[in-house]
């Protein structure tokens, strides 16, 4: 069954505009308490990012998930992956998030984390959306759900997050730029840094509920680049509004992109003998990645975008690393979700290993050309089904022999075909775009 709300990451839209509006917001709350209770007894922790309309969200959803005689523990401002991570160890039944990640203020969403701090299978999902369907009920008065607030939810998160490096592990000498987004990470992410001994700058940590990812974070690195220039500071990181992206920039100005951050990760992992298995990235993934991790033996796999298809190729093969070039990095050995703050410390903890910058270690992924194209087409047949569309993907992906690709795929928003090659060789890589968009307005018009 095809599912009328929930996305590849939950609800999200512009506050406001349905679904994202607090009648609708009530309802989900009760149809989640009551998908939530069929499991028995019901605990759901309640988190959010800065963005102002936080506070209309969760009365919405407080007051749903009780009618449904779910009990609620608020969290206030805390990142994504904190809420996963104290789903587990409060052993609730589920675990909801209200924001809108890198999205500016107006807009707005619910995401949703089992007990095991996991996304929510389909089949609950479904359940969900099929309840929002049905007229909404109150549990009789005696059973209504009651509502607290965990006070100490940030010091658990950052003793979490501390608990990723070996314990006695300083970064003392090493001197960072954080830029918060004014977002989820504004409090527990310096402090993270700090107790383990760097000199911490910190940029965008003065939320105001409108300035979230506001020309800041990880959607936008110039004050960041700008600032470790300034500061002489080894690096910077970037977090996004709710703290599961992060992005790096070297004591040069230069963007480290998650493709760049997974290799890292994943080459350190693999000296020490911790990789287990391969890594997982996306159909986006920068073909140097590929071919780094290749020269050192470690398998490498492509899901769909989005971290939830990571995840689920992850949790299939048992694998431990992922992620997206966009910065979400997975890494199960220490949580269940990309985690902005815990990806920073393995990156951080393979520098230190190998007493090395973080523009000296990049090098070891030399990133490959890559040219995107959108042509644009009008209804009906699919331009990629053409059989000279394919044809030529076939020619040119075999003139590559192994070192490009060429990956072509309709826009899921717009009606666009992405025309997008990459290989070792900037001009032919560039010559191969072309033709490719060419033919495929050319079978479009």
């Amino acid at each position: 069954m095809s599912k009328k709300y929930f996305g590849t990451d939950g609800i999200r839209g512009r506050v406001g505009e349905y679904p994202i509006t607090p009648d609708f917001m009530l309802k989900l709350g009760w149809a989640a308490g009551m998908a939530f209770r069929k499991m028995g007894a019901c605990k759901v922790l309640v988190g959010k990012d800065t963005r102002i309309s936080g506070y209309m969200f969760e009365s919405a959803l407080e007051a749903g998930l009780t009618s449904a005689g779910a009990d609620v523990m608020l969290l206030g401002p805390m990142p994504t992956p904190a809420i996963a991570y104290l789903s587990r160890t409060f052993q609730a039944e589920a675990g909801i998030v209200i924001s809108a990640s890198h999205n500016p203020h107006d807009d707005n969403g619910i995401k949703f984390f089992s007990g095991k701090g996991t996304k929510l299978p389909d089949e609950l999902e479904l359940m969900i959306e099929e309840l929002l369907d049905t007229p909404m009920t109150v549990v009789e008065s005696s059973k209504i759900g009651k509502v607290s607030r965990i006070n100490d939810a940030s010091g658990r998160y950052i003793e979490f997050c501390k608990s990723s490096v070996p314990t006695g592990t300083s970064f003392s000498g090493l001197k960072i730029v954080i830029d918060c987004a004014h977002g989820a990470t504004y409090k527990v992410a310096p402090s993270v840094f700090r107790e383990l001994g760097a000199e911490v700058v910190v940029l965008s940590a003065q939320p105001n509920g409108l300035n979230i990812n506001d020309n800041c974070g990880s959607t936008h690195m110039g004050p960041l680049q700008a600032a470790v220039l300034a500061e002489h500071a080894d690096l910077g990181i970037a977090f996004d509004g709710d703290g599961d992206r992060v992005l790096m920039v070297d004591h040069t100005g230069a963007i480290v992109d998650g493709d760049e951050l997974l290799f890292i990760i994943a080459r350190d992992l693999h000296e020490r003998g911790k990789l287990q298995g391969g890594v997982v990235g996306t159909l986006m993934s920068n073909l140097g990645l590929e071919l780094a991790l290749a020269d050192l033996s470690i398998p490498f796999i492509r899901a769909n975008v989005g971290d939830r298809y990571v995840i689920a190729e992850l949790l299939e093969r048992n694998w431990l690393v992922g992620g997206e070039n966009s910065g979400h990095v997975v890494c199960f050995n220490h949580t269940t979700t990309g985690d902005a703050i815990i990806a920073a410390l393995q990156v951080l903890m393979a520098l230190k290993t190998r007493n090395e910058g973080l523009a000296q270690t990049r090098q070891a992924l030399r990133k490959c050309p890559q040219v995107l194209i959108n042509v644009r087409f009008g209804g009906g047949e699919s331009p990629l089904e053409h059989p000279a569309v394919k044809e030529a993907s076939a020619r040119v992906t075999q003139a590559m022999a192994g070192r490009g690709r060429v990956l072509l795929r309709k826009s899921g928003t717009e009606p666009l075909v992405r025309v997008m090659v990459e290989g070792e060789d900037e001009t032919q890589v560039r010559n191969y775009a072309e033709e490719l968009a060419k033919l495929v307005t050319e079978v479009s018009a």
